[in-house]
């Protein structure tokens, strides 16, 4: 069987790395040279710039954005006894560190037109045991920070941010990172900044929380072989410090690229809306960094998701779902006791996104390609249920 050619990958990340190719190679190769493989001076250096850049004062690297979830939560003292309030359609790593720190996750439903938490399911779910909320800055759009510094004085919470899609996105003034106490980035190869494997980052203006953060993640250990905490080894190594930080001058621009490629993709699918394909709502105007695109395709499509994935991989088109299972509902964690329908919004929204090609480097052209493919299994879909409905009138059926 022939393999299939793949005409638009749902990521390109050569498009970024080829350019930019000896500068990374240098970086790297200075590392080896210097041989401090293990929180050396790249880690430090690319720490203190990423912070600047996102309007914060610290920045501790560790190994995983799931890690800086898990060991930032304990880094702000939240632990056992204490409830944190999260989305129900987030990356399962947002559940797994609430829970790691100690803490119960609370899910709360979403906004169907932008993914986002719903702030106010999440006032009703509030109780004496609630310490925090983690708004998850979806698909690289903030959470209104105007709205989460209201809600969060008025409960009197703490707010963790995970800013894992959201490097330099920007709302109503702030950079995600800077808006609560402290905030976790993924620098998983894919992201809008990405490593060349895992690493993560804690950002925080609090210098308690830095420095519990920075014992945490290295066994707990204030000074070599003083451990003043029950710690982990979860440091971000300084080859990929390195390489982020070589990366990091070219991110918003790259930020930039995305945000033209979704306004085309915008404009190009706008006469697509009446035939049920929505794109989610951007209501960040140019501070969305668009770490995905997504669509809904909503009842009134004639065609279902699945087919349209289907359809558009069955001529080289490459799409995703993010993501297809709501947290409530996977198995990994029905000791939380939620139930089907607990979260109508997310529960709907997992049968209807789809996730398109986005990377910086994708072209006009391409766009355009993906867009034809959707309108065209649309169209096809639409005649065909036509056809379906004339044969089932003249056999007397309906």
């Amino acid at each position: 069987m022939n393999k299939m050619t793949i005409r638009v990958p749902f990521v390109d990340l050569k498009l970024q790395h080829e350019p930019i190719q000896m500068q990374l190679q240098h970086a790297i190769q200075s590392v080896l040279e210097q041989g401090d493989f293990i929180l050396g001076q790249a880690v430090s250096d690319f720490e203190a710039a990423f912070a600047a850049a996102s309007g914060a004062t610290y920045g501790v690297g560790v190994a995983s954005g799931t890690d800086a979830i898990a060991l930032g939560l304990q880094a702000c003292n939240i632990g056992a006894g204490d409830e944190v309030i999260l989305p129900a359609n987030t990356f399962i790593a947002t559940l797994i560190g609430v829970e790691r720190a100690g803490a119960k996750p609370i899910l709360v439903d979403c906004d169907r037109q932008t993914a986002l938490i719903d702030l106010r399911k999440a006032a009703n779910a509030i109780t004496p045991h609630t310490k925090a909320i983690i708004p998850v800055h979806l698909y690289g759009q903030m959470v209104s920070p105007h709205e989460l510094l209201n809600f969060a004085d008025t409960y009197k919470l703490l707010i963790f941010e995970d800013a894992a899609q959201a490097h330099l996105a920007e709302r109503d003034g702030y950079h995600a990172g800077s808006v609560g106490i402290a905030a976790a980035f993924s620098f998983y190869p894919s992201k809008n900044l990405g490593a060349f494997g895992d690493g993560g980052m804690l950002l925080t203006q609090d210098s308690d929380v830095a420095q519990k953060m920075m014992r945490l993640r290295n066994y707990g250990a204030s000074q070599k072989y003083f451990h003043t905490e029950p710690g982990t080894n979860s440091r971000l190594d300084t080859l990929q410090a390195a390489v982020l930080h070589q990366k990091l001058p070219y991110l918003s621009q790259w930020n930039r690229d995305r945000l033209t490629i979704a306004q085309q993709y915008d404009n190009e699918l706008a006469p697509l809306a009446t035939a049920g394909i929505i794109p989610m709502e951007n209501q960040s105007d140019t501070g969305h960094v668009y770490h995905l695109y997504v669509i809904r395709v909503d009842d009134s499509c004639p065609i279902e998701r699945q087919q349209l994935q289907e359809k558009l991989t069955a001529v080289g088109i490459q799409t995703g779902i993010h993501y297809p299972i709501p947290c409530h509902l996977q198995p990994a964690f029905t000791n939380l006791g939620y139930q089907p329908g607990d979260f109508p919004q997310a529960e709907k929204l997992s049968k209807e996104i789809l996730s398109l090609p986005m990377y910086p480097g994708l072209s006009s052209s391409q766009v355009k390609e993906v867009v034809a493919a959707i309108a065209h299994a649309v169209s096809t879909s639409k005649t065909d249920k036509l056809k379906e409905g004339v044969g089932s009138r003249e056999w007397g059926v309906g």
